[in-house]
Formats: C-alpha cells, structure tokens, sequence
C-alpha cells in the first residue's frame, strides 16, 4: 500500500505545475505552429508615432516666413539689378535712352565676340587688363595672407606686451579711407618723394614710380643680360597670344603696378589678421600642450596643429582676398587710371571707362560679366585645391 501510494505521489504533477519545458508553446508564441483554423501569430503592439513630418512642415513655413523680408530686399537689390545688366550686355546702349524699352539697338554676344575672339583695340585692352590683374592678385593675395598669419601669430602670444596696442596699429591701415591712402601713397612714390629719398641714402636711385611701365621681371633679365627692356626680340617678340606676345605676357607687372600691390597689402593685412587671430584663440590649448609634452618645436607644431586647424579660416581669407583683388578699382582710379602705357589698366576701371567715358554701356556690362565668370570659376578651382582630403585605408595582406 506504502508502495503504490509512492510511485502515485511521484507521477503525480506537483502544485507549482509541470516544468517549463513541458509546456506546449502557446498560440502566437515564438516558434508555436498555427492552430487549424486559428487566425496566426499576433503581431506585437507597434508605439504610436509622433507627428514629425507635420512638424518640420511647419517649421519650414515659419523659417521662410521669417526670412522673406531679407529675400525680398535681396531679390530687389541684387538679383533684379543682375538680370538687368545681363539685358544690357547684350545691347548697344549709350546711357540715354531706356534699356527695356525697346529703344537701344539689340546686338546679341556682339559685346562679348569684340572682347574675346575679334581683333580690335577692344580685346588689346581687356587682355591687357586681365594681365595686369592676374599678376596683381598672384602678388597681393599670397603676401597679404603670409603678412597676416605672421601678424597674426605675434599679436597672439600670450607673454607679449602690449598686446591691444599692436593689434590696433596692425588694424588701423584697413579702416582709412582708401582714397586717403592712395592719395598718400602718391606722395611718397612721386620722383622726388619719401621713398626716393630713402633710397638715396643707401645709395640707390629710385625710379619714377608712376611714370615707369616697365615690367620688374623684364628688368631683372634686362640686369642679367638675358633680354634688352627696351628692344625685346626673338620668340618671345615674335610670337603672340590673344594680341599680345610673349614677352608682353611674361614682362610681369610694372613698376607702377608694384606701389598699388604695395598699398594692398598694407590696407588689407589687418583685416585679416584680425580673422586669423580669432581663428587662432579658438584652437583647443590641449591640442598644443599634448603636442609640446611629445616634444614639437614651434615649427612642427605650426605644421602639424596650428595649420591643419585653421585651413577653413585660410579658404575665406584666399576667397575674400581673390574676389577683393579680381575687383581693385579705387586705388587704380586715384594713383594712375591706367597709366602709364595701360599697365595699370584692370577689368573693373575698363568696365567703368568704357561705360561712362565711352557711353558704351553694353560693352562696360559684359566686361563685368566676363570678370564674373572669372571669380565664380577661381574660387571653385580654389575650393578644390584646399578641400579635405580623405586619407588613403592602407593595403592589407
């Protein structure tokens, strides 16, 4: 009796219930086959979503909302003033009648064929122009940046004295008026002036600053005895490029064209002095005591930290330097118009010369389409150059 009532009590299924691993898995359950004619696995309750694309809707209606004024002040200030000077690029209008009234004769690309491909006095002088600046702003923007980045470096030391004081002398050129400046600047470059006198003391007799077009590249050649100044020949007289030759390409820019290169740089170092300084007060100290715990010099920690952090600073300053040189005009109208021999002739004076001393509006407005162009094209080159540059994944075996 004690026997049976033993293995009874043993099959017998506890209180607690079967083990877990008894249990047929449930219906819905994972890995549970569907009962016939059952409705299948439920799916799992999903969160309810929140309304985002709703939104973003809405705040991109309030975002245009409130920048509609501006674009309305710049669409009516700026791109309306554009898309009628385009109209008149394609015109020959001399400024007196109206444009848009069917009044001026319409001539097509006529404005921008005499400048580019027909030979004429109108294309001498723009490709003379284009030379004049292009070595004005392979001078200007590499010393101007070099001068502020130095600048820059010294005023953000942090034992110099007299800190506040040096960076507003620094600063104080790029406030002046320009014409002011330039207007100094003919003083001291004039034959008898500051600079002249200078000179004369270490024994060296100044030239005629704004009187000279002799190109400073010809004259160092001319002092080595490679080619005469004055009576250039061989292949570099011989032969031409879009109405100039050779030697007129590569003379560089003249004496008179190096005072204006001068006063730029001088006017401007500030500014961006002031840009890199802020650039500068902005990188992590820990970047540069981790760098001088591993021993860098102040050369390899210039190379190595200081650079590399501030290589977008170092775009918009190249940017605003490019396009601010591509457009010189005041200085140009102040210390010499275009003289002497056209050498200090640049594509925004001869816009402006021919649009209002010629009345030939048309051709004033391509010229400044066509330096457009120019900058639009110089500055992506330039963003190219100076774009991140991923690190090549090395080779693995």
């Amino acid at each position: 009796m004690s026997f049976r009532t033993t293995r009874s009590a043993r099959r017998a299924p506890s209180a607690s219930g079967p083990p877990a691993a008894a249990l047929p898995p449930s219906a819905g359950s994972p890995g549970a086959p569907d009962a016939p004619g059952g409705s299948g696995p439920t799916a799992a309750p999903r969160a309810p979503r929140t309304p985002r694309a709703g939104r973003r809707r809405d705040e991109s209606a309030w975002g245009w909302l409130f920048v509609s004024p501006m674009v309305l002040v710049l669409g009516l200030f700026l791109m309306l003033p554009i898309l009628m000077a385009l109209w008149v690029s394609l015109l020959h209008w001399d400024g007196r009648s109206n444009p848009f009234g069917g009044q001026a004769e319409f001539v097509g690309l006529d404005n921008y064929r005499s400048l580019l491909t027909e030979d004429g006095l109108d294309r001498t002088l723009f490709v003379t122009s284009l030379r004049n600046n292009a070595y004005y702003v392979l001078l200007t923007v590499p010393l101007q940046t070099g001068v502020a980045l130095v600048l820059a470096l010294v005023v953000n030391q942090r034992l110099l004295r007299a800190r506040s004081a040096l960076r507003t002398a620094f600063f104080f050129p790029s406030v002046t008026s320009s014409i002011a400046v330039s207007t100094v600047f003919l003083f001291l470059f004039q034959g008898s002036g500051a600079v002249n006198s200078l000179l004369s003391w270490i024994g060296v007799k100044g030239p005629n600053w704004f009187a000279d077009p002799r190109g400073v590249l010809s004259l160092l050649l001319g002092a080595l005895g490679v080619v005469d100044p004055d009576h250039p020949s061989g292949p570099l007289a011989d032969h031409s490029l879009l109405g100039l030759s050779w030697y007129q390409w590569l003379s560089g820019p003249s004496v008179a064209m190096c005072t204006i290169i001068l006063l730029a740089v001088w006017t401007t170092s500030g500014t961006f002095m002031l840009i890199f300084l802020a650039a500068l007060q902005d990188i992590p100290r820990e970047l540069e005591e981790s760098a001088a715990l591993e021993g860098a010099g102040r050369f390899q920690m210039l190379r190595h930290i200081t650079l590399p952090q501030l290589r977008p600073v170092l775009f918009l300053v190249l940017t605003l330097g490019l396009i601010s040189t591509w457009q010189v005009f005041d200085q140009v109208y102040v210390m010499g118009q275009g003289a002497p021999g056209n050498t200090t002739l640049t594509p925004a004076f001869l816009s402006y010369s021919s649009a209002f001393d010629d009345a030939d509006f048309g051709q004033g407005a391509a010229i400044a389409f066509i330096l457009l162009a120019l900058i639009l094209c110089l500055t992506a080159l330039q963003r190219w150059a100076l774009r991140e540059r991923d690190a090549r994944p090395g080779r693995t075996r």
